[in-house]
């Protein structure tokens, strides 16, 4: 691969006049590869395209009229994009100086690298960053009960995950992608599932990328913070609309990547958690008893979705069933590897995210 690959840096904002600027700006400032920047806001009221038009010249701008949602709009972006590798980014993120470089060096080490993610940490709304910093992400894991988390999440960052190691998938709040990889997983053209609308839709992504044979590469050397607001402990105030959409893609995204065997597995842990799942919809958020409709309206394209999923399947099922664990699993970088070598748990307990 040629070391002179633009990298196309791709951010969706919705009422994110709080952060844009400083996101922005840590981007115009990264040293390294080739960038462009393409930016996409979904109607936006609160002042962000006042922030967005003085970057008209460094940055290209798309205006949408409506609200799109994250997913159709990252797809928007990427379509305008023209770089061999693509960095989804949150506005709420703060990247450091040579954060796309070292994710670009880690990508390049093995052709089957699709995704590579670097070490996020937790920053306030007000960009306040603790003395002793705690990790917001280093890419996500699945439990056997289909709940997809951050790797190492609120954690005092005092040492761990210091290695290149391979991972279940990356958070698209600062997520590299080869753009191969996204032709070859993308489904009737959509890369994020705009049936999703907004959230999961990058563990879709992970999932399906794992079922299709790519790989994810977590590197220590990138750096960046991330303003997190979807946490499991703070459910009750998020917006209903982002719990309504969590419920609804928890199942499509099983409909679409759950084989035979891995619920065979694991169908007690899962059917647990979707008892959990159910009563609190029936008992706190009624609100999102309507997401039980909209995955039954969308049923059949999600089947027609699965099925090109899984006759593109490349990994045995026995491969897939090792990522799911309740501690994060991870695989070290070695010089020489099996395709299909069984990741191995990691031995250090991560908390929820």
């Amino acid at each position: 691969m040629a070391y002179n690959d633009l990298v196309s840096v791709t951010i969706v904002t919705y009422n994110s006049g709080r952060y844009i600027k400083r996101c922005l700006e840590s981007v115009l400032a990264q040293k390294g590869p080739q960038i462009e920047i393409i930016v996409v806001d979904n109607n936006s009221t609160d002042g962000t395209r006042d922030i967005l038009e003085r970057y008209e010249e460094r940055c290209k701008i798309v205006l949408n009229s409506t609200n799109a949602g994250f997913a159709a709009a990252q797809n928007q972006a990427i379509d305008l994009s023209r770089g061999n590798w693509i960095l989804t980014l949150n506005p709420d993120v703060l990247l450091m100086p040579y954060f796309i470089q070292a994710l670009l060096e880690a990508g390049r080490l093995d052709n089957r690298i699709g995704t590579v993610c670097g070490k996020l940490l937790v920053m306030s709304p007000d960009f306040d960053i603790d003395a002793k910093p705690r990790v917001d992400s280093t890419g996500i894991y699945f439990t056997p009960n289909l709940r997809h988390l951050d790797r190492g999440s609120r954690q005092v960052d005092n040492g761990h995950y210091l290695k290149r190691e391979y991972v279940f998938g990356a958070t698209a709040a600062a997520a590299l992608y080869r753009r191969s990889m996204i032709e070859d997983v993308s489904i009737d053209g959509e890369f994020f599932d705009t049936d999703f609308f907004v959230y999961r839709e990058d563990a879709d992504v992970a999932w399906r990328a794992q079922i299709m044979g790519w790989r994810c590469l977590y590197t220590p050397y990138a750096r960046g913070y991330h303003v997190r607001a979807v946490l499991p402990g703070n459910r009750r105030a998020l917006p209903r609309d982002i719990n309504m959409h969590s419920v609804k893609n928890r199942f499509l995204m099983r409909i679409k990547n759950m084989t035979g065997h891995l619920y065979q597995r694991y169908w007690l842990s899962i059917t647990a958690r979707d008892v959990v799942v159910v009563a609190c919809c029936v008992l706190y958020e009624h609100y999102s008893l309507r997401a039980f409709w909209k995955v039954l309206t969308q049923w059949r394209d999600t089947l027609a979705k699965r099925r090109q999923i899984m006759a593109r399947k490349r990994v045995s099922d026995e491969y897939m069933a090792a990522w799911f664990h309740y501690e994060p699993v991870s695989h070290p970088v070695k010089k020489k590897q099996a395709p299909e070598l069984a990741p191995a748990r990691s031995a250090t307990r991560t908390a929820e995210s």
